[in-house]
């Protein structure tokens, strides 16, 4: 099956806990703390690999979590990172965040790493918090949980040309005859209900790559056919060969079907209205091809290249290929879309916000919340530093602003505490 769209769940493994541990030592009296560092959660990467076509891996599994790093030690014994989960997925996948549509990246070359879920940093051993103040720290730091969140993976095939038309026109049919590709082919609409992509092959080294891409009808950029689903692997290529019915085999009429699918392209993206085009006009080894042929001459001649073919016989596809190959080498390689090169608004993310929330007083923000989290409940020390922290932050201040009163309920994450105004 061909999935080319598909909604997973990822989260890089949770940081290792830090170790209280003393040091105990015949001829070392008093020793002082001992406790190592957790080691490092599993960071989840998305690796290129182009030997992969769809996303159907995706399809039924869609849960990926990371290995936790290994807790802390005695004798400052650091737990060991847990090694990074690599998943490996076809070339031209967009990754975007489902919550918030921002786009992670876009994995377009062999090998590509992206990181989509970092695993939480290793808790700090006691032996990390002795000081002049306090020499023997009971206690240490949880592992920091790690990220997680469900992403919306798009796979736009990487094709150097794409070919379009109407259901029927002869796409299949002129990259079977075109390269090794062997697309499923009949005599009734949406045969093909997936992209095909062929190796097109001009000898001596020199190839490029072709994508029969399926289901362009009246409305497709609408969700009309199966357009909605495979527009968006025209985006991609360099040149687009319009495919047409000149026999008007099923009583359409091939400049009437021109102009629809080009107003289908650019409705769906502007920048294909611009894209260099040419047509191949084809089933021309069939009756009332001529006039239609003239017709499309007249009509379109001036501004676009017409090629008569028979995708069934061969017949001009050798003169269409070889133009198609001089255009693609004068047509400038465009660089693919890199998530580096994008501008985002960078705005400032509060420290925590407030809010109520069915009469409990909710304090949500990525850094207190990785306080309490990494924070030893269960520890007088640990939450006592953690007190410090919340003062120094300010929340108490900003507790008592918003109205928070003696005996409401408090929550940070999963711990809840109630509220004394002192």
């Amino acid at each position: 099956m061909f999935y080319d769209r598909v909604k997973i769940y990822v989260k890089g493994g949770d940081g290792g806990n830090g170790c209280v541990a003393f040091r105990r030592e015949k001829y070392v009296p008093e020793g002082g703390p001992w406790g190592g560092d957790g080691g490092k959660g599993a960071d989840v990467i998305f690796k290129g690999d182009s030997g992969l076509r769809t996303l159907v891996d995706f399809r039924y599994q869609r849960h990926y979590k990371g290995m936790r790093g290994q807790h802390g030690r005695g004798k400052n014994m650091h737990g060991r990172s847990a090694d990074d989960l690599v998943m490996r997925v076809p070339l031209g996948t967009v990754v975007k965040d489902e919550k918030t549509g921002l786009v992670f990246g876009d994995i377009v070359t062999e090998g590509q790493e992206l990181v989509v879920a970092k695993g939480g940093r290793g808790g700090r051993g006691n032996s990390r918090f002795a000081g002049p103040n306090n020499k023997a720290p009971g206690m240490a730091e949880k592992g920091e949980p790690g990220e997680e969140r469900w992403l919306l993976l798009e796979l736009k095939l990487l094709a150097d040309v794409g070919l379009v038309g109407y259901p029927n026109a002869g796409k299949s049919t002129l990259i079977s005859k075109v390269s090794a590709a062997r697309p499923k082919i009949a005599d009734y609409p949406f045969t093909t209900l997936t992209p095909n992509l062929g190796m097109v092959s001009m000898g001596e080294g020199r190839s490029f790559i072709m994508a029969d891409i399926p289901g362009l009808i009246e409305g497709a950029h609408g969700g009309a056919g199966l357009g909605h689903e495979f527009l968006r692997h025209v985006e991609r290529t360099r040149l687009i060969v319009h495919v047409l019915d000149t026999a008007g085999t099923e009583g359409r009429d091939p400049l009437e079907d021109f102009k629809v699918i080009s107003r289908e392209l650019e409705l769906y993206n502007q920048d294909l209205a611009a894209r260099p085009l040419v047509i191949a006009a084809n089933k021309t080894d069939l009756p009332d091809s001529g006039e239609n042929l003239e017709r499309l001459k007249a009509a379109l001649g001036d501004t676009h290249e017409i090629f008569p073919i028979s995708a069934v016989t061969g017949a001009g596809v050798p003169n269409l290929i070889n133009r198609v190959y001089q255009l693609l080498e004068e047509i400038p390689v465009q660089p693919l879309h890199d998530i580096q090169e994008q501008e985002f608004v960078h705005t400032t993310e509060p420290r925590f916000t407030i809010t109520r929330e069915d009469g409990e007083l909710i304090v949500a923000g990525r850094e207190i919340e990785k306080h309490v989290a990494m924070t030893d409940l269960e520890n007088e020390e640990a939450l006592d530093r953690l007190q410090r922290i919340i003062s120094l932050m300010g929340l108490e201040k900003a507790l008592k602003d918003y109205g928070a009163k003696n005996g409401d309920t408090v929550r940070i994450g999963d711990f809840s505490f109630d509220y004394v105004d002192f």
